[in-house]
């Protein structure tokens, strides 16, 4: 699966490669799911925060 993700380094939008579904923390303690990553081009770490389920 190759979900788009914007590189802030790069200032466009990428596929993440090597993604992975994480749980950050959120407001009232809740967390909120999201993809992290890489950027193929530079090796900066990419998030995309993801909908609730």
């Amino acid at each position: 699966m190759a979900t788009q993700g914007y590189c802030v380094k790069c200032k466009a939008k990428r596929d993440i490669q090597g993604e992975k579904e994480v749980a950050m923390k959120g407001k009232g303690g809740k967390s909120r799911r999201a993809l992290t990553g890489t950027c193929p081009k530079c090796g900066t770490k990419m998030f995309r925060i993801l909908g609730s389920k």
